[in-house]
């Protein structure tokens, strides 16, 4: 599914020639027909001969509505750049074609419109010649040049035939599972309820999908699809789409807003930018100035900061960082144009490096200017280390989905980059572009080694008595999800950076020591505990003589076993009467707290807490008053 857009001066004929090639007005507003002029979008569309059906967005011409043509030329496929031969190049076919030039639109097809007014062929060929250097250095240079009267028919098959050789040799629009669409128009139909269009951009949309509107957060259903006014079970990307959505009020929704699958994208109020200025500016661009932002659909006032340079002068490239003032959502690889709010003019454009910087930058930093220009001009392998860094630890589909790249480019790449290490997978399975394994770089893999180093040892430090720290509470304290975590333990003990205690983790070269002062007190309870092995200290008794950190401590090492909330045994007093009952269950079928009680010469207190340790870890079952081995 195709896109055109048309562009050109204002009165050149873009909407009467959309009317002649598709049989549809696209001026739908009252005040359009009656001024003869198209003063906001209009759409239409067409069956090429092949049978593709195409849509067409008709722009405004006038220089007072060319921030509503900007609205929608971004997302087009290919431009009809209309030139009227009995006027030629006008300021508004200049301003379009630079826009056209800004924005990277990758084909079009150029329409002298009423070449029945032309008064003789070299007439014609003046105003071709005219275009011709116009175009020249633009991503028109090399377009079609076909004469045409809306008025006669003169040309309109070979205008069509044009269309359909240009859009031929365009790649279709990537599906990268991402859908957004940017709204251009909303609007309400009594019965139905809230409705917006768009151009589908980055994925597919199924009637039933629910769907967040952003900036917003506004959360509803797709009750219908339509392409061309044809009902759709599914809208695919390229395609002019009118989406019918449930449970969002028409007045809730503008133009600039983006439709989207909940959670896949995320808007922001800064953007790292490359930038060019056009030539023919009267003043240059300054540090700080503010400008008006044109992403998609949307329209935000930003401010300019400059990266590595005090001003800009016209014709000049260079890097911007723009703040704005209400949050857009972009994506790496997308176009904007930039204008003056005030003398109204096109200033120039470029395209998103980073929609989601880190921070302010320091405007001179080298490293910064650094990584802008491998943004701009990096292989797949740079591009995929720079979206996974961005995206820290994160499902591989998910990470790389903003590289905007098909799956094609993205496989060698990834695959040669596991092959040097310099991307880490943390979970088993076969990785590809579109997996859900979670990955990282190798930088941020050291850098959360790291983190995970200065914790443990902060932790050892302060409890030293403890031979590790609960899994829990280290997650805890990385501050990550549970499956991130889990992952990237299951990889730090595989790398030997961590010891598994039991549930507790702790460094590889770390043990308890205790001082000589600690091991008096240690040495004097357990004599304790040797001098009456079945009738030993309680658990408080030797919390108080040790004090509860060292107690904890010969707890978790195993030298002391706790039964109940009151009982404790040395592990090898534990052991024989562990021994003891095994050898008891070889001559007998069951077991009583007295006969326990009776042969080990202890007290009720500690037979029955033992005993009941043993139901609880399942070694023993009771039954009544008797106990059987499970």
């Amino acid at each position: 599914m195709r896109v055109i857009g048309t562009a050109g001066h204002v009165d050149h004929g873009k909407s009467t020639l959309v009317a002649a090639l598709t049989g549809i007005h696209p001026d739908r507003l009252k005040e359009e027909q009656e001024r003869e002029m198209t003063i906001d979008l209009g759409f239409a569309w067409m069956t090429l001969p092949s049978g593709e059906s195409v849509g067409i967005v008709d722009v405004p011409g006038h220089r007072d509505f060319i921030e509503n043509m900007l609205a929608g030329v971004g997302g087009i496929d290919a431009a009809l750049f209309v030139v009227a031969v009995d006027e030629g190049i006008m300021p508004q076919t200049r301003e379009h074609l630079a826009i056209l030039d800004l924005l990277q639109i990758p084909a079009g097809v150029i329409a002298l419109t009423k070449a029945d007014l032309a008064p003789d062929a070299e007439w014609l060929d003046w105003v071709r010649a005219d275009v011709q250097h116009a175009v020249h250095g633009t991503v028109l240079e090399n377009a079609p040049i076909v004469p045409v009267s809306a008025r006669t028919g003169e040309g309109l098959a070979q205008l069509v035939s044009a269309l359909e050789a240009c859009l031929a040799q365009q790649p279709p629009r990537p599906d990268l599972k991402r859908p957004r669409l940017p709204i251009d128009r909303v609007f309400t139909i009594s019965g139905f309820g809230t409705i917006v269009t768009g151009t589908l951009l980055d994925g597919s949309f199924r009637v039933g999908d629910e769907v967040e509107i952003l900036p917003g957060g506004l959360r509803g259903r797709i009750r219908g699809l339509q392409t061309h006014k044809t009902k759709e079970q599914t809208a695919v990307p390229g395609s002019r789409t009118a989406i019918n959505i449930s449970g969002v009020n028409v007045d809730e929704v503008r133009r600039g807003q983006v439709v989207a699958h909940p959670g896949t994208y995320q808007p922001t109020q800064m953007l790292d930018v490359h930038f060019r200025l056009l030539p023919d500016l009267s003043l240059p661009l300054r540090h700080s100035s503010e400008v008006k932002l044109f992403l998609g659909s949307a329209e935000v006032i930003a401010r300019v900061r400059l990266l590595g340079n005090e001003v800009l002068n016209p014709g000049e490239e260079g890097w911007l960082q723009l703040v704005l003032r209400e949050p857009v959502v972009a994506v790496r690889g997308d176009r904007y144009i930039l204008r003056r709010p005030s003398p109204a003019e096109t200033l120039g454009g470029g395209e998103v490096l980073d929609p989601h910087p880190p921070k302010l930058y320091r405007r001179f930093d080298t490293a910064v200017l650094q990584r802008l220009q491998a943004l701009r001009e990096g292989n797949p392998e740079e591009i995929i280390l720079e979206a996974l860094q961005r995206a820290g630890i994160a499902p591989l589909k998910e990470a790389l989905s903003h590289t905007r790249m098909s799956s094609e480019r993205l496989t060698p790449a990834l695959q040669y980059l596991l092959e040097k290490e310099s991307v880490v997978l943390l979970e088993e399975g076969v990785p590809s572009p579109e997996s859900d394994l979670l990955a990282t770089t190798r930088e941020k893999w050291q850098m959360e080694c790291d983190r995970l180093q200065k914790e443990m040892q902060a932790f050892h430090s302060r409890f030293s008595l403890r031979r590790g720290i609960p899994r829990e509470e280290l997650k805890s304290r990385l501050k990550m999800p549970a499956r991130v975590f889990n992952a990237c333990l299951r990889r730090w003990v595989q790398e030997g950076r961590l010891r598994e205690e039991g549930a507790s983790l702790a460094l590889p070269a770390f043990k308890v020591q205790f001082t000589p002062q600690q091991q008096m007190l240690i040495d004097r309870l357990l004599n304790r505990f040797a001098s009456a092995p079945f009738t030993p200290p309680s658990v408080r008794e030797a919390q108080t003589e040790v004090g509860e950190e060292i107690y904890q401590a010969l707890v978790e090492s195993g030298r002391l076993i706790q039964v109940s909330s009151e009982v404790v045994f040395r592990k090898q007093d534990y052991d024989t009467m562990l021994d003891w009952v095994k050898r008891h269950f070889q001559h007998s079928p069951t077991l009583t707290v007295i006969e326990f009680r009776d042969a080990l010469n202890t007290t009720r207190k500690y037979a029955l807490g033992f005993l009941e340790h043993l139901d609880t870890i399942g070694v023993t079952v009771r039954e009544g008053d008797y106990r059987k081995l499970r």
